[in-house]
């Protein structure tokens, strides 16, 4: 019975990342979720109490896994320039995954603080590594600087964002890549242009 409740619950957030992709945070409902599984509306509501809690189960399932992909990501990298890059362009494959977009949304939204501290908790483990890259370049302020980093990544999501809704404003956006290439080139040089 256990396994088959772990299976119904694997199906149910497998479903809820099939909506997320397919149409964002307003297609995640119980309803939706129970026609992606075959189960009756009320049986979702047996795994689940609300949208947050699925969110919230979302968080807990893959953020590790994305934390993974930038972990290796880094790890891959011979120098502390290369994991600090890779940590910058890891963010931001993440920030344009669906996905993860919709899952970030709605947990600013919907999850009560502490769900909020878990999901926070993850991304300090992400930070950790790069305080180590900053350390490795001899930077005096690694920590400070990290925090800085990573309000650089969150600047670069933002204006990647803009680019994926398109150019509203009537101004020109700059594509994903020149965002990142433009944020990797500030995280590693500042506004020195030489």
């Amino acid at each position: 019975m256990a396994e088959h409740r772990q299976l119904q619950r694997a199906a149910l957030l497998d479903a809820a990342r099939i909506l997320f992709t397919e149409g964002g945070m307003e297609a995640l409902t119980f309803s939706a979720l129970a026609a992606r599984t075959g189960l009756a509306r009320s049986s979702v509501y047996e795994y689940f109490r609300s949208r947050a809690a699925v969110v919230e189960a979302l968080c807990e399932a893959d953020f590790p896994l994305w934390a993974a992909e930038i972990e290796a990501g880094m790890a891959n990298c011979d120098t502390a320039a290369g994991r600090i890059e890779a940590y910058v362009r890891g963010q931001l494959v993440l920030a344009g995954d669906p996905r993860h977009r919709a899952v970030m949304a709605i947990s600013a939204l919907e999850l009560d603080e502490a769900a909020r501290e878990r999901i926070r908790a993850a991304h300090s483990r992400l930070a950790g590594l790069v305080v180590r890259a900053l350390e490795d370049l001899g930077h005096e302020q690694p920590r400070l600087a990290a925090a800085l980093l990573q309000g650089i990544v969150e600047a670069a999501v933002r204006r990647a964002e803009q680019f994926a809704a398109g150019d509203r404003a009537g101004c020109p956006v700059e594509s994903p890549e020149a965002v990142a290439d433009a944020a990797v080139a500030l995280a590693l040089r500042g506004l020195d242009r030489t």
